[in-house]
């Protein structure tokens, strides 16, 4: 083992030296049970049983994989994003003439919608997080994972949204400081129900690394620098004054929908806003293929944690141990090796319809994850 990996030291608080980024594949069984709810076979009561049977399976698989912390593996959700938003006060769920487009793969035509001024109140994921952290026990850590403001923001402003956002805010100081505390009041209540990891998930930052996004917002004379900065800014206004024993983290990827991604490119673009500016406790970063570009942008990253998502998700090939071993040794030229841990580039479902691998493949991919940096953090 190389000397670069000497002083290299476990780590007990979140993130963690083997880690996750939250979702799993849908069993058969649940997907199943969804598809007769639609055709009225099952009732909400069935398939609420039947999601939390799944859910305690989940949990002791990740806990015999040995994760320290543990997610419901978003069973309960058809997207990663929409279902947190759609369920904000005054928010809606709408049709679209276009899905999201991955790869030239188009997602189902969904999106959100307001009919009023935004808050957080009776949401379920509070009943869906107290269900965690009921079955995790006490060994382990229960995570919640939602999308991040700066997500939300981007949502309502994407399409013939802007439109309808355009109706209850006037500027965009007042839509800000209310999605910001929306969020402050969701991180009180998930603190309150005993919640002390939270993940915010945000793919914004990955549209900002992409060159044909800069070039298409240039020609609409749109300075992507100054999104750059609101979405910052969206992001340090919920999180401002959370409570301290709360460990605050975020996930980065270029999208992430049936082994098809959104964007490409490295982090060089958006990396001194985001990792300079954004104030979380660390980063869950995709680093598994070429699109990602080099390590280098990580020159910004200051004291923060950096979760290496060196394994794909996205494939069911598993990578080679040595090859992801040097790549992080590789990272170290930029951040100390205890501020690096290592995890997939994503979750295994950011959708209900998964990616393309087995079960098997995905628990291989996190038995991988736990071998390697058992090797180098001792």
């Amino acid at each position: 083992m190389s000397k670069t990996f000497n002083n290299a030291k476990n780590r007990e608080i979140p993130p963690f030296r083997y880690d996750i980024v939250g979702s799993f594949l849908r069993p058969k069984r649940l997907k199943d049970a969804k598809k007769d709810l639609e055709d009225d076979k099952i009732t909400i009561d069935d398939l609420k049983k039947i999601e939390d049977e799944e859910i305690i399976k989940l949990v002791k698989k990740q806990k015999d994989a040995g994760l320290k912390a543990v997610t419901d593996g978003e069973f309960r959700r058809s997207w990663w994003h929409l279902d947190f938003m759609w369920e904000l006060d005054n928010v809606k769920k709408v049709k679209t003439q276009q899905g999201y487009i991955f790869n030239g793969v188009e997602t189902r035509a969904e999106t959100v919608q307001l009919s009023g001024k935004i808050g957080f109140s009776n949401h379920p994921f509070l009943n869906h997080y107290k269900f965690l952290k009921s079955i995790a026990g006490e060994d382990v850590l229960a995570r919640q994972t939602i999308p991040s403001p700066a997500q939300f923001l981007a949502e309502l402003q994407r399409g013939d949204n802007q439109i309808i956002t355009d109706k209850y805010y006037k500027n965009i100081d007042e839509l800000v400081a209310d999605i910001a505390n929306a969020y402050k009041n969701a991180i009180k209540a998930f603190y309150d129900l005993g919640c002390r990891n939270l993940q915010l998930d945000d793919c914004t930052w990955g549209m900002f690394c992409d060159k044909a996004y800069w070039e298409a917002r240039q020609k609409d004379n749109v300075d992507v620098n100054e999104i750059a900065k609101l979405f910052a800014r969206v992001n340090n206004e919920a999180l401002k004054d959370h409570p301290t024993d709360m460990i605050i983290t975020m996930h980065v990827c270029r999208g992430n929908y049936n082994s098809t991604w959104a964007a490409s490119g490295g982090y060089e673009p958006i990396a001194e806003i985001l990792f300079g500016s954004v104030n979380v406790d660390g980063f869950y970063l995709e680093f598994d293929t070429e699109r990602s570009g080099d390590f280098s942008p990580l020159r910004f990253i200051g004291k923060k944690q950096v979760v290496l998502g060196l394994i794909s998700s996205k494939t069911g090939e598993l990578e080679n141990k040595e090859d992801i071993i040097k790549r992080i040794e590789e990272a170290t030229k930029y951040v100390d090796i205890n501020q690096l841990s290592l995890s997939p580039q994503c979750g295994f479902a950011s959708t209900e319809e998964g990616n393309i691998l087995t079960e098997d493949q995905q628990w291989n991919k996190i038995a991988l994850v736990k071998e390697i940096a058992d090797s180098i953090w001792k």
